[in-house]
């Protein structure tokens, strides 16, 4: 049995931490059935930590005061019993926390690991963990995707041999991340054992521990796994080597390095292109929520098993988005806004807990992204699988119809043309920008402004 004594600003802390995906706190008293539905919701998503003893914010508006230990770990047997009566059986460990110079004011913390199977409480129903809530899953096809998504087996958990434990031990990104945790962090190895990072009879790390706090994961795996990030001057669709700038770029490091990296490149090439609005010519701009939000996406849910780094190509009118691997488990470009299921779930838990974590919205990152195009007026991303890969494009291009774009253009501007109209409508082929030029012509709204024809011809309103 494991006792933490914890200070003042570490119990107070987990009295004002906001329940999550990965964290739900519990006051003293909670009944066998209600922890085993948190627990096998943590073990069917991607694990989490439990806390019992500390009051509810409804309950106890101060915080210092949510803290309401036992003076006895026995008060706790009952938890621990009905989390070890669970079939098929939870992996989990528990300590005790206590605040210092209080040695009998007990806390329980248990820590759930992502479970191999569907799990079920002692009365057969099966819960799964959706951001802050363990929602209950009954519908018999939703059953029987979650069971098929407990059959993929991640490449994040591959050991890499050849890799040094001496190295990570002495890592300067893991050093960072662990003393900047709010809770005393053990040392590095310690650590890394913990959260089954590293393999405790051969000290080989995993993939996992690798890509997270290696100096440079690409030196240390045989497979490719850094960001690249090119930049095309034009918006066709058949990419020309000619329209290839200078700008292009890998970036590798550790993931959140990676990640922080990548996002500022994709802000600075946007910065060099310009496309065709209703007002003008105006420097391409996308919501930062929505591009964070993506390419945070396209690094923690890739599929590390396949030799290949993700891929951000910007273009005058888009930007493109290419993830390598499948979608995950049950996990459609139809139902991506209302499933989840992480490939890696080891990664998506680790960079939750840094300070500034990249995926603090796990959960709701994709929904985030839409809602913010929306509010820009900007479509919806598109998201496709292409082949062995995951696509997302951002484009350019209002939610008007073509036909009213088209016309507030040429009031605004007195003319377009087809490479105008196509970054303003979105419309990706010149013949399909032709057409709608064409109908509008037929209702005898627009002309030809003189004699020339092809893409330099311009239009202009009868």
């Amino acid at each position: 049995m494991k006792i933490v004594e914890l200070q003042e600003k570490e119990s107070l802390y987990y009295c004002t931490k906001d329940e999550d995906h990965f964290f739900d706190r519990k006051a003293f008293g909670l009944k066998g059935e209600k922890v085993q539905k948190i627990a096998v919701a943590f073990a069917n998503a991607d694990g989490g930590e439990i806390l019992v003893g500390i009051a509810d914010d409804k309950d106890e508006v101060i915080p210092e005061k949510r803290w309401q230990g036992q003076e006895s770990t026995e008060a706790y047997n009952s938890v621990i019993q009905a989390l070890s009566e669970l079939v098929p059986s939870v992996d989990f460990r528990f300590d005790f926390l206590t605040r210092v110079n209080e040695s009998r004011n007990y806390v329980l913390r248990v820590k759930i690991n992502k479970g191999l199977s569907v799990h079920e409480t002692a009365k057969k129903k099966i819960f799964l963990r959706q951001g802050a809530q363990s929602l209950p899953v009954t519908a018999p096809i939703k059953i029987l995707e979650l069971t098929h998504a407990k059959g993929i087996i991640s490449e994040e958990d591959s050991l890499v041999n050849s890799a040094s434990i001496d190295e990570l031990d002495s890592s300067i990104e893991l050093t960072k991340f662990l003393s900047e945790l709010p809770i005393r962090a053990p040392d590095p190895i310690t650590f890394l054992l913990k959260e089954k990072l590293v393999d405790s009879e051969t000290w080989a790390p995993t993939v996992a521990a690798v890509l997270l706090f290696a100096e440079n994961p690409s030196a240390e795996l045989p497979k490719q796994c850094a960001i690249r990030i090119v930049r095309y001057d034009t918006d066709g669709e058949d990419i020309d080597r000619d329209a290839l700038t200078e700008d292009n770029i890998a970036i590798e490091g550790s993931l959140y390095q990676q990640i922080q990296d990548a996002y500022s490149k994709i802000e600075l090439f946007l910065s060099k292109n310009k496309v065709w609005k209703v007002e003008g010519l105006v420097e391409t701009k996308y919501p930062k929520e929505t591009i964070w939000e993506i390419l945070v996406n396209t690094v923690i849910h890739r599929d590390y098993a396949i030799s290949d780094n993700v891929l951000v190509s910007i273009f005058n009118n888009r930007i493109e988005f290419k993830s390598p691997g499948r979608f995950t488990g049950f996990v459609t470009a139809e139902n991506i806004l209302e499933n989840r299921c992480s490939r890696n779930s080891k990664i998506v838990r680790i960079l939750s807990k840094y300070k500034d974590s990249p995926n603090k919205d796990l959960g709701e990152g994709m929904n985030t992204a839409f809602q913010r195009m929306r509010s820009m007026g900007l479509r919806d991303p598109e998201i496709l699988e292409d082949g062995n890969y995951v696509k997302i494009i951002l484009r350019h291009s209002s939610n008007d119809d073509p036909e009213t774009l088209i016309m507030k253009f040429i009031e605004s501007n007195g003319e377009i043309n087809n490479r105008q109209a196509r970054d303003l409508t979105g419309i990706d082929r010149t013949e399909k920008v032709t057409y709608q030029f064409s109908k509008l012509r037929d209702k005898g709204l627009i002309q030809r402004k003189d004699s020339s024809t092809g893409l330099k011809s311009s239009w202009i309103a009868v």
